[in-house]
């Protein structure tokens, strides 16, 4: 973070000083911030940001102990003599971190060559971001997400990590309710934003896709009217955003998928003779605005990723990187955060796909599609599991959602279909009405019988997809069937208090 005093802080967030004396204001400075009390070290602003399962403010003597010199929060706290921590005191400390994100963005703009980069959709956020800091890594200094840091608390976080020399800022944004995407625009004022898809992601918090719509515009209309937003021409309610957008747009695109072409003179990025090679990777005819025709091997695992690397491209081209670059990245740059499509190959030839970091009806079927081609284009081909736990937050679609999934993986001809959770279960009752039987089909209630089977049943050759909205967890059953570990064997990491990654948004 860059360097700033006591006082500097207290302005950018409106925040009454406490437990300070009037010439600390201006010695005291920070260069760091954290709302978590491990991450602290000399010179930390700590955040004590109340959480849902306990209370920032009950870490500052630990954080000041660790070198914090300042804290931001709610109320006072004193140390065993009784003397007032040194603190900034705000209404609300989620707003104030906004608030001074903001401060250091327009402070950076004033003194640097910072370019911000938005990034919504309902899915591929976090590979899109990946792909695009990838890209502009190799042109300058760039801070991008950790994870999915992409809401009120994660957003400002990454931008605490921007210095002087910053040149890219890269944002994830997600949403679950209309008016957060705004917010977020307001504090780091985008030059450039791309919006991926609206799909049926947090269906049951926003209350219907219009909503989800109308959120995932709020990026294509935050970009300053000098910038450049990022459409998919492929989504119909995407596209219709080119209606609000501040900014020039730019289309993106597969051959084949858009019957409207793009205004004359509007530019155009388009994937042409797109496919998957035997690895599961997309492999097209990347075709930019000037005509130039290039050749991609995607290091992605699915040919749905076709839109995130296209809106990746799309982006780094708008804020000046040049073609040679966005191509190398496009051919070099593989999977950077975890569960995202994450292969990894068992020394007795299991093949595990670990794609349970979140899971909505879109990314759900485009997983499958994946799964079903890795195994039927194999030589020989492989069997294939599919091991699909809860779609959360879907509301009253939910079980039509979970049901259509079975109905999918029947119709895709998955080998075996393991439906684990009571939210699941419509997957499995679905995939026996489109026509599975046997042993083609089962669903558990847990997901240690889902180890179990698993542990019993794989054989060499197969194909394991674990795929689930991020609370079902089974994330770390992807993992200890990817590492061979006995039922029961946990490598999930351990929860902090207050300092949990804050809840991805879509």
């Amino acid at each position: 973070m860059i360097a700033l005093t006591a006082a500097e802080i207290a302005e950018a967030v409106g925040g009454q000083p406490v437990g300070l004396e009037a010439a600390d204001l201006g010695s005291i400075t920070c260069t760091a911030a954290t709302t978590d009390s491990r991450e602290v070290g000399p010179g930390a602003l700590f955040i004590a940001k109340p959480g849902e399962s306990t209370d920032g403010h009950r870490f500052i003597p630990q954080a000041l102990a660790a070198g914090a010199v300042l804290a931001l929060a709610e109320r006072e706290t004193r140390d065993e003599e009784g003397r007032t921590h040194p603190a900034i005191l705000v209404p609300d400390v989620v707003l104030a971190m906004g608030a001074l994100a903001h401060a250091i963005v327009v402070r950076l703009r004033a003194t640097g060559p910072l370019r911000v980069i938005g990034i919504t959709g309902s899915a591929g956020k976090t590979t899109t971001k990946d792909l695009l800091a990838g890209i502009l890594s190799t042109l300058g200094p760039t801070v991008a997400p950790h994870g999915s840091y992409n809401g009120e608390v994660g957003v400002p976080l990454t931008v605490f990590r921007a210095e002087h020399d910053t040149r890219y800022l890269v944002i994830e944004m997600g949403a679950n309710a209309v008016g957060n995407i705004r917010y977020l625009c307001d504090m780091v004022l985008p030059d450039a934003g791309a919006v991926l898809k609206v799909g049926t992601a947090h269906l049951g918090e926003f209350g219907s896709v219009e909503n989800i719509a109308r959120t995932k515009a709020e990026l294509a209309s935050g970009v300053a009217a000098d910038g450049a937003v990022a459409l998919n021409l492929d989504d119909p309610r995407v596209a219709r955003m080119a209606e609000v957008a501040g900014a020039p747009v730019t289309w993106f695109g597969v051959a084949g998928r858009h019957q409207d072409r793009p205004a004359e003179g509007a530019g155009m990025l388009e994937a042409r003779d797109l496919r998957a090679d035997a690895q599961g990777r997309p492999v097209f005819t990347l075709v930019l605005p000037d005509g130039s025709q290039h050749a991609i091997t995607a290091r992605l695992i699915g040919e749905h990723h076709v839109y995130n690397l296209l809106a990746a491209a799309s982006l780094a081209l708008a804020v000046g990187a040049p073609v040679e670059a966005v191509v190398r990245g496009l051919n070099t740059l593989g999977p950077r955060s975890r569960y995202r499509m994450e292969r990894t190959d068992r020394p007795d030839g299991v093949t595990v796909i670990n794609d349970a970091y979140n899971a909505n009806p879109e990314s759900m079927a485009a997983a499958l599609r994946t799964l079903a081609q890795m195994g039927r284009d194999a030589r020989p081909p492989r069997r294939t599991w599919a091991v699909l736990g809860p779609m959360l937050e879907l509301g009253a679609a939910s079980a039509a959602e979970h049901g259509k999934i079975g109905r999918d993986a029947v119709r895709l001809n998955i080998a075996k279909l393991v439906a684990v959770g009571p939210e699941a279960k419509p997957i499995y009752s679905d995939a026996l009405l489109e026509g599975s039987w046997g042993e083609e089909a089962c669903w558990v209630e847990t997901v240690e019988q889902a180890e179990q089977l698993l542990g019993e049943q794989l054989a060499p050759g197969d194909i394991v997809l674990v795929k689930s909205s991020n609370g079902a967890g089974l994330r770390f059953l992807g993992d200890r069937v990817a590492r061979g570990l006995p039922d029961g064997a946990s490598n999930a990491p351990r929860q902090s208090s207050e300092t949990a990654e804050p809840q991805e948004r879509r």
